[in-house]
C-alpha cells in the first residue's frame, strides 16, 4: 500500500472512531427515549448504522495493521510496477488517461488510482512506454498504448 493510501485509511478510521461512533451512540440513546423499541424505526436504523460503522472500523483496523507501506518515491525505472503513474492512450480514440497503480484498498478510478489486481492493473504490470496493452472489459476488449511511466 502507498503511504498516501495508508494515510487516507488512517484518517477514515480516526473519523469513524472520533465522530461517527459517538454520533450513532447518541442517536441510539435518543431513539430509546421514544419508547417501544420493537416498533421504533429510528432505533432500528441507528442500530443498523452502528453495525455498519463497527464493521468498517474493524475492517480498517485490520487493513492498516497488516499493511506493508511502500515508499513509491524510492521506486524508479521505466517499467510499470506497484506505485507507477502511467499515461495511457486509448487506441480507439487517442484519448489519454493517467492512472496510478495502487493496492485494492486504495483504488478509486475517479481519482485516477487503479488496483494492481484489476484487469487493467494486471495488464500494465511489466510494460514500458511504447508497449500495447489488451484489456478484457465487460464491454469487450480494449486496447491501450503506454505513453509514459513515472514514479513520484
Amino acid at each position: 500500500m502507498t503511504a498516501a493510501g495508508h494515510g487516507r485509511l488512517q484518517e477514515e478510521l480516526k473519523h469513524l472512531k472520533s465522530f461517527e461512533r459517538p454520533a450513532i451512540i447518541q442517536a441510539i440513546a435518543e431513539a430509546r427515549e421514544h419508547g417501544d423499541l420493537s416498533e421504533n424505526a429510528e432505533y432500528h436504523a441507528a442500530r443498523e448504522r452502528q453495525s455498519f460503522i463497527e464493521g468498517r472500523i474493524g475492517e480498517l483496523e485490520e487493513i492498516t495493521k497488516r499493511a506493508e507501506v511502500i515508499d513509491t518515491t524510492k521506486i524508479g525505472g521505466d517499467t510499470v510496477r506497484f506505485g507507477a503513474i502511467v499515461t495511457l492512450a486509448d487506441d480507439d480514440n487517442d484519448e489519454k488517461s493517467v492512472y496510478q497503480v495502487v493496492s485494492e484498498f486504495e483504488a478509486d478510478i475517479k481519482d485516477g488510482r487503479i488496483s494492481i489486481v484489476s484487469p487493467l492493473g494486471r495488464a500494465l504490470i511489466g510494460k514500458t512506454a511504447g508497449d500495447s496493452v489488451e484489456v478484457e472489459t465487460p464491454n469487450g476488449t480494449r486496447y491501450y498504448e503506454v505513453v509514459k511511466v513515472k514514479y513520484k
